[in-house]
């Protein structure tokens, strides 16, 4: 857990980070529970890399490209 806390910041999670805290302290303010709730989540999705701001919302591209003219053996049914 403490590594997950201090290691690997990106970009992306500062930002998850600073509108979750930004959104959590302005709804408070102005007695906004729900609002509060949303921006715990969304700081809490920050600080503790998950969700999108832990890089899983991405589109996993393959490395290795298949051969298009790989040869493909059929095997007949009975």
């Amino acid at each position: 857990m403490k590594e997950r806390l201090l290691k690997n910041w990106t970009f992306v999670r500062v930002v998850y980070l600073t509108m979750g805290l930004f959104l959590l302290s302005t709804s408070i303010a102005a007695n906004e529970w729900l609002g509060a709730l949303f921006g715990s989540y969304v700081a809490a999705m920050g600080l503790f890399a998950f969700g999108c701001a832990g890089g899983n919302c991405a589109r996993v591209i393959p490395t290795k490209k298949e051969d298009e003219n790989a040869l493909v053996e059929y095997e007949e049914l009975k």
